[in-house]
């Protein structure tokens, strides 16, 4: 028998009452037993949704999330409001993963965080059928679509995943989603829409203050930038497409005497935990970071986030800024725009976008002479297929993708790649593929459009969501520019 949501939400969570939706999406889930898709701004509560739902039902809950930092946060959160909860990663040795599947299996854990490929292994496959699994929560869910801003291929087989389940009770949340990809998400888990019922809460936090400012120079850059944390003084977020500009920044500031921590991709797993830590713990006000910060960081007090090279889309964009003011005290969201960053850009989206014919180049090079690829790995295929160009990443998407489709298993840095069968017809279509390159291309001119916009910036990013008719904010550059005019 379930418990009653409001009981669990003041016993473990401390609250009253529920805000907003939350109360009808989490009765929808535990009195209802019917699927969901949450769109909610980042700090609107999300977690709560299926957190709750959780603790009401006999069974467990399976937590599919993209990051590990962002499921050990949320893991530890949760046992300090003596909830059983665990994780499951790459992190965590055989013994302890084998320990923790156990304890859910047997029950003596509600809720497992786990990243979707960790559904690649046989033998948690295998155990993990034998639990009783009341939901499965899928976190970030827009890494489902091709066709979000942040696909990832195994989150694309979740629909795949939920049959090995038996198909539980699904909730699917994210803070961004277009109607493209609310489609596409609710596809991808093989339901229909009058099984998935959307919810979207819009873009509520008029807190956050939103400018763009044209910068021709990158002395521009740095002056705007030194302004912001001399105004607001922190704590605070400036994001960096290019890991080498990032230090180019960090390395002016920290010479004028400004401590600024930075945190990118290429750093190890311990040190970027530590930083996160820091940060989240008021050792470290100004982190210089790239889009590898941020998801799951739960600081209220972020008082600005500045971009200072432009994001790749609308939706990133709008995820990146939603971590800012989450305490509704004024925050300032500010784009630096510099028409050399999008060049950028569309590289970054050629990088992703690998065409027809190098998949097959990659497939024949993998086919002919697997033994070598194994035995040399990535440089190999990277001098074979790019010529020695370090600066072509198409190789990691490609193998990526062929990975998703079941063509190959194992990895070639491990020197166990194995072909299981031939390329799918998708990476083969070329119209399929230039479809997926104009959409990305889309998106990014979506940034373009919104820096040119004249009218209420918030306004703007209500009409790329789908909602319309929306009031200027008022609190943006573009809204006090007009009332002083």
């Amino acid at each position: 028998m379930t418990k009653k949501p409001i009981e669990v939400l003041r016993k473990y969570f401390g609250f009253d009452n529920f805000r907003d939706a939350q109360e009808e999406i989490i009765n929808r889930t535990v009195e209802q037993q019917q699927h969901s898709l949450v769109i909610m701004p980042t700090g609107g509560g999300k977690s709560l949704c299926y957190q709750v739902p959780a603790l009401c039902f006999e069974g467990g809950t399976i937590v599919v999330s993209p990051l590990i930092a962002l499921m050990q946060d949320q893991v530890d959160t949760l046992r300090k409001k003596n909830i059983p909860a665990g994780f499951i990663n790459s992190t965590v040795s055989k013994s302890d993963r084998e320990k923790r599947l156990d304890m859910f299996v047997k029950g003596k854990l509600k809720m497992l965080y786990v990243t979707p490929e960790r559904f690649r292994k046989k033998e948690f496959v295998e155990k993990i059928k034998s639990a009783s699994i009341s939901l499965l929560a899928i976190d970030e869910a827009h890494c489902i679509s091709e066709w979000g801003h942040d696909f990832r291929p195994d989150y694309s087989r979740l629909g795949e995943f939920r049959a090995w389940l038996g198909n539980p009770l699904t909730i699917a949340l994210t803070a961004t989603a277009t109607t493209d990809v609310q489609k596409d998400i609710v596809e991808k888990l093989n339901l229909t829409p009058s099984e998935m019922k959307t919810y979207h809460q819009g873009i509520k936090r008029p807190n956050l203050r939103l400018e763009a400012a044209d910068c021709y120079e990158e002395k521009d850059k740095f002056e705007i930038i030194q302004n912001v944390i001399e105004d607001y003084g922190g704590p605070g977020i400036v994001y960096f497409a290019l890991i080498q500009t990032l230090e180019k920044f960090a390395d002016y500031f920290q010479g004028k005497g400004i401590r600024v921590t930075k945190y990118h991709g290429k750093l190890g797993d311990k040190e970027r935990r530590t930083i996160q830590r820091n940060f989240m713990e008021g050792r470290s006000d100004i982190i210089f970071a790239t889009n590898a910060f941020g998801m799951g960081v739960d600081k209220s007090d972020i008082r600005f986030v500045i971009h200072a090279e432009i994001p790749s889309s609308i939706e990133s964009y709008y995820q990146e800024i939603g971590r800012a003011g989450r305490d509704g005290k004024d925050s300032l969201c500010i784009m630096l725009y510099n028409q050399n960053d999008i060049y950028t850009q569309m590289e970054f989206i050629k990088w992703s976008n690998p065409g027809a014919d190098y998949y097959y180049r990659l497939f024949s090079l993998l086919k002919g002479d697997l033994d070598r690829a194994n035995s040399m790995g990535i440089d190999f295929l990277r001098e074979e297929l790019s010529f020695k160009n370090r600066s072509d990443f198409r190789l990691e998407t490609a193998l990526s993708m062929l990975d998703r489709y079941g063509v190959t298993t194992g990895e070639i840095e491990q020197k166990n790649l194995t072909i299981e069968k031939d390329l799918p017809h998708q990476l083969e279509d070329e119209e399929y593929i230039a479809e997926k390159l104009k959409n990305d291309n889309k998106k990014l001119y979506s940034i373009v459009q919104y820096y040119n916009n004249e009218a209420c910036r918030r306004v703007f990013v209500e009409n790329y969501f789908g909602f319309y008719d929306e009031k200027s904010c008022g609190n943006c550059d573009n809204c006090n520019y007009r009332e002083r005019s």
